[in-house]
C-alpha cells in the first residue's frame, strides 16, 4: 500500500475534482441526455443571463469575497507585525486553534444571534445606550451589500491565515531579520514588513487562493448571513440544482461555470494587486524610513484584532445562552429563566445527526490519516521532497470552487447508482479532509530527525516495524493533531454532504442550515454548540492519545 498511496492520494484529491468539473460544464454545454440534453450549445448560459439579478449576485460574490479576505490579511499581517515575540501574540498563537476549530455554520449562527435587531448586543446596549424598548426595524443580519456576511468570513478566515503565517515564519530565521533590523534602527513593525514579509509571503499564496476561493463561492454562511433578494450566486446556484424543475440543473450548471469563473477572477485581481504593491513597496522599502510614527498603527492592529477575537467569543457565548434560555423578553439582557427545553426539541433529530456528522468524520479522517502516513513514508523511504507542483495538487480541492465540482460528482453518482448512500458522503468528504490532514502533518513529518530511524534499521527491525515502533509514536502528537484537524473539518462540511447524501443523510451541519429558518433560536443554538463540542472533543482527545502513545516505555 505505501508503494500505491502516492497515486491513490492523488486519485482521490484530483479524480473527484476533473470527473466533476466534466461533469458539470457537459450540462452547462446542454449536453445530459438523461434530462433531454443531447446538444451541445450556447443556450444554457443564454437562459442563465436571462435569469433576474444575475449580474448582483455575481458582484456580490466578487465583492464579498475579495473585500472578507482582503481584511483577513490585513488584520493578520498587520498583528503580527505589530505584536510578534510579546506575550500577546503567543497567547493569540495558543488560542487560535480552538476558534480555527469552530465550524463556519456555527460561527454564522452565533454571529446573527449577536447582531440581529433583537440579538444580545442589542439587549446588552438596551435601553441605557440605545434607548430601544423593542427591536428596532433595521436590516443589519442578511444586508443588501453582503456586509455581515463580509464580517462573519473575515473572522473565519483570520485564523486559518494566522496559522498558515506562523507555519510559513517557523521556516525562516525571523527572530534573527528583526534583531538585525532593530540594529539597524527600524521599529519593529516596519522592520517586520519591510524584511520579513516579502520572504513568508510566498509561502501564503496557495491558503490565500484557497481563501478567496471559498469565501466567493461559500454557500453555508451566505445562506446564513448573506442578502436574499438576490442571494449570492453559489446560493442560488444551488437552488437551481435543488429546483423540481429538473431541467433547471441546465441553468445551474452555467451557474455553477460562472462562479468558478468569479473565483478565477478573484485569484487574478489578488494577483495583479500582488504586482501592483511590488511596484509601489520597492520605493517605500529602498526609502530607508524606520517607521517613525509607528505606535498609532501598533495600536490599530491590535485593537483591531482584540475586537475580532471578541466578537467570535460572544457570538458563541451567544448560542451557549440561548440554548439554555427559557423565556426572554426584550431589552433584558439575560433571559428570565434557564429552560432545557431547546435540547428536548431536538431530540431524537439532535441525536441522530450526531451520529452521523461523528461516524462520517471518523471514517473520513481515519482514511485520510492512513494515505497521508503511507505517502509520507514514501517520501522518507526514497529521501526525496517533493516539488511544488505538489502543494498545488494538495490545494486543488480547496481553490476550486465546491459547487463547481460538486454537481457533477453528484451526477456520477446519481448514474452510478451511489447518492445518498454513508459512503458517497464518507468519499466526499476525504476529498477536502485529506489535503487539511496533510498540510497539517507533512511538516512536523519531515522535520523527523532520520537517525533515529537508521538506529533502529541498523537493530535488524523492518521499515513497517520501525514506521509502527519508533516513528509514530515519537510523532503521536502531530499525528493526532492533524486527525483532530481532519474531522473538525469533516464536521463543518456542508455542500458535499448535501450533494452526496442527496437529502438522506443528515449531519449537525446540514440540520443546523435548513433549521435556520425556522425562527427557533433555542434549537439552532443546541446545534451550533453541539457542532462546537465535537471538533473540541477531537482535540481533547488528540492531546491524551498523544501523551499515552508519546510516553516513553
Amino acid at each position: 500500500m505505501i508503494r500505491l498511496a502516492p497515486v491513490l492520494a492523488v486519485l482521490v484529491m484530483i479524480g473527484p475534482v476533473a470527473a466533476g468539473l466534466v461533469g458539470t460544464v457537459l450540462p452547462a454545454l446542454g449536453w445530459l441526455p438523461v434530462l433531454g440534453g443531447d446538444t451541445v450549445s450556447l443556450d444554457t448560459f443564454r437562459a442563465l443571463r436571462a435569469e433576474p439579478g444575475l449580474w448582483t449576485s455575481a458582484w456580490l460574490s466578487l465583492s464579498v469575497g475579495l473585500g472578507s479576505t482582503a481584511a483577513a490579511f490585513c488584520l493578520t499581517v498587520g498583528f503580527t507585525a505589530a505584536a510578534q515575540d510579546t506575550r500577546m501574540f503567543r497567547a493569540a498563537s495558543r488560542l487560535i486553534s480552538p476558534l480555527l476549530s469552530v465550524p463556519h455554520v456555527t460561527l454564522a449562527i452565533g454571529l446573527a444571534f449577536l447582531m440581529a435587531p433583537s440579538g444580545w448586543a442589542a439587549r446588552l446596549l438596551s435601553p441605557w445606550a440605545t434607548g430601544w424598548e423593542r427591536p428596532p426595524d433595521l436590516l443589519i443580519v442578511q444586508d443588501p451589500h453582503g456586509l455581515s456576511l463580509a464580517l462573519g468570513l473575515m473572522l473565519k478566515e483570520t485564523p486559518f491565515l494566522f496559522v498558515m503565517l506562523l507555519a510559513g515564519l517557523d521556516s525562516l530565521p525571523a527572530r534573527r531579520i528583526l534583531a538585525t533590523t532593530r540594529s539597524l534602527g527600524y521599529r519593529p513593525m516596519t522592520g517586520w514588513l519591510k524584511a520579513v514579509l516579502p520572504q513568508v509571503y510566498p509561502r501564503l499564496r496557495l491558503p490565500i487562493f484557497a481563501v478567496l476561493a471559498f469565501a466567493t463561492s461559500t454557500v453555508d454562511m451566505a445562506i446564513l448571513l448573506g442578502p436574499t433578494t438576490p442571494a449570492p450566486l453559489a446560493v442560488r446556484v444551488v437552488q437551481w440544482m435543488g429546483d423540481p424543475d429538473l431541467t433547471r440543473r441546465f441553468v445551474g450548471s452555467a451557474g455553477a461555470v460562472l462562479q468558478a469563473g468569479i473565483a478565477l477572477a478573484a485569484i487574478a485581481l489578488w494577483v495583479a494587486a500582488e504586482r501592483l504593491v511590488i511596484v509601489l513597496g520597492r520605493p517605500w522599502i529602498r526609502a530607508g524610513g524606520r517607521g517613525r510614527g509607528e505606535g498609532v498603527w501598533r495600536a490599530l492592529t491590535v485593537t483591531a484584532m482584540g475586537a475580532a477575537g471578541a466578537m467570535a467569543a460572544l457570538s458563541l457565548l451567544s448560542l451557549a445562552v440561548w440554548s439554555v434560555a427559557g423565556p426572554w423578553r426584550f431589552p433584558d439582557a439575560l433571559p428570565a429563566a434557564v429552560s432545557v427545553q431547546g435540547w428536548m426539541r431536538g431530540g431524537a433529530d439532535l441525536v441522530s445527526a450526531a451520529g452521523a456528522t461523528v461516524t462520517v468524520a471518523l471514517a473520513a479522517t481515519a482514511l485520510a490519516l492512513a494515505l497521508v502516513v503511507a505517502c509520507l513514508e514514501r517520501e522518507t523511504r526514497l529521501g526525496a521532497r517533493p516539488g511544488r507542483a505538489v502543494d498545488w495538487l494538495l490545494y486543488t480541492p480547496l481553490i476550486v470552487p465546491q459547487v463547481a465540482f460538486l454537481f457533477g460528482v453528484q451526477v456520477l453518482l446519481i448514474l452510478g447508482h451511489l447518492d445518498g448512500g454513508w459512503l458517497a458522503v464518507v468519499w466526499s468528504h476525504l476529498v477536502f479532509v485529506l489535503p487539511y490532514v496533510f498540510l497539517s502533518l507533512a511538516g512536523a513529518w519531515r522535520r523527523f530527525d532520520a537517525r533515529y530511524i537508521a538506529v533502529a534499521r541498523s537493530l535488524g527491525r523492518s521499515p513497517t516495524a520501525v514506521l509502527f515502533s519508533v516513528t509514530l509514536p515519537m510523532l503521536a502528537r502531530p499525528v493526532a493533531t492533524a486527525a483532530a484537524i481532519g474531522a473538525a473539518v469533516s464536521v463543518a462540511l456542508y455542500l458535499p454532504t448535501l450533494f452526496a447524501g442527496a437529502g438522506r443523510i443528515e449531519t449537525l451541519t446540514t440540520e443546523a442550515v435548513a433549521r435556520a429558518s425556522s425562527g427557533d433560536r433555542r434549537v439552532i443554538a443546541t446545534y451550533g454548540l453541539l457542532q462546537i463540542a465535537l471538533p473540541l472533543a477531537g482535540f481533547s482527545l488528540a492531546g491524551l492519545a498523544a501523551r499515552r502513545f508519546s510516553r516513553p516505555r
